[in-house]
């Protein structure tokens, strides 16, 4: 490592996080400060309607090692996460979010434990302060549906909270998918792997901008979608049970006709039949217009994140429509 390296950069993805700006920061510097090592801390923000990018600003001013990459317009946390990843050049990389969910105190926890030799080090939550009981069954059962149906592996109770080496980032670098689902992709990637325990804090300041039921619901699509085609495999098989259900149904009732049994029909029968054959249809439907959309996406190879502008680097990888 050239004594002009960076060690450690931290990627902060922010929306509408003014207020949480000016506490991570303090936090966070005193970790590096206690590390001993070089380090850039990147904001990577979508246009805000407060003025978070005012604050990021100066503290920039304040701190040189303070960088900022605004996008043209609302991309997302994924993106903007990926954004920040390909852009750093530290040896090593922490995501972690700006509301002091994820307490940077743990970074030091992670930097150590990957100095036994691991390539990623993923925060794994202990305990969940401020979530709902709805939003931890949710999870769970996201994550159980995950791990029975993928390809890959993604460990339970994880968010984007970890550290990864530069290794790793290059190999993300080269998957190029639209999606940027982080933790599927860092699973996909491999290397020795290993977490840390934490206890997950509740939110330092301001309203979270997370759904948290369609937010989880669409994170677990992108979980079992992207990194499996299991699903169209059980809609074939389940097509296949209740086409055989049907068939013999449909043997049963004309054994009877034939044995002279009167048959009664029923309203009730029919609804629930049409009912039953109508919510297998759409839920098929819905899986196969979720793949068609990943194609249809992956295909129109549109970029992932549109930059307006970059403060603070002297040098980046990845797209960017202008360079401060």
């Amino acid at each position: 490592m050239s004594k002009d390296s960076i060690a450690l950069s931290i990627v902060v993805p922010v929306y509408k996080e003014a207020g949480n700006i000016g506490p991570f920061l303090q936090r966070a510097e005193a970790v590096v400060t206690r590390l001993g090592v070089s380090y850039e801390i990147i904001f990577a923000l979508d246009p805000s309607p407060d003025d978070t990018e005012a604050v990021i600003l100066r503290e920039i001013e304040r701190n040189p090692a303070v960088k900022l990459i605004l996008f043209s317009r609302r991309f997302g946390q994924p993106a903007a996460t990926m954004a920040g990843i390909l852009n750093c050049t530290g040896e090593k990389c922490v995501v972690i979010d700006v509301d002091l969910q994820d307490p940077p105190e743990v970074i030091e926890q992670l930097y150590a434990k990957m100095a036994e030799g691991y390539e990623v080090v993923y925060a794994m939550r202990s305990s969940r302060e401020g979530e709902t009981l709805v939003k931890r069954a949710v999870s769970y059962f996201g994550y159980t549906v995950i791990n029975r149906l993928s390809d890959v592996e993604i460990p339970r109770n994880t968010g984007d909270f970890r550290i990864i080496s530069r290794r790793v980032i290059e190999e993300l670098r080269g998957l190029s998918e639209s999606h940027g689902f982080l933790r599927g992709m860092v699973a996909f990637v491999g290397f020795k792997q290993t977490a840390v325990l934490y206890d997950r804090a509740e939110r330092f300041a301001g309203t979270g901008n997370y759904n948290r039921l369609v937010g989880s619901l669409r994170i677990g699509l992108n979980g079992l979608v992207g990194f499996s085609s299991r699903p169209l495999q059980m809609m074939s098989m389940v097509g296949f049970a209740v086409a055989a259900i049907s068939f013999a149904l449909g043997m049963w009732y004309l054994i009877q006709k034939l044995i002279g049994v009167e048959l009664t029909p029923g309203l009730p029968t029919t609804v629930l039949v049409v009912s039953f054959f109508s919510g297998v249809q759409l839920l098929s439907l819905g899986f196969v217009g979720e793949y068609i959309g990943r194609i249809y996406d992956e295909a129109k190879r549109r970029p992932m994140y549109i930059v307006d502008r970059k403060v603070n680097f002297s040098g980046s990888f990845g797209r960017s429509a202008d360079e401060a």
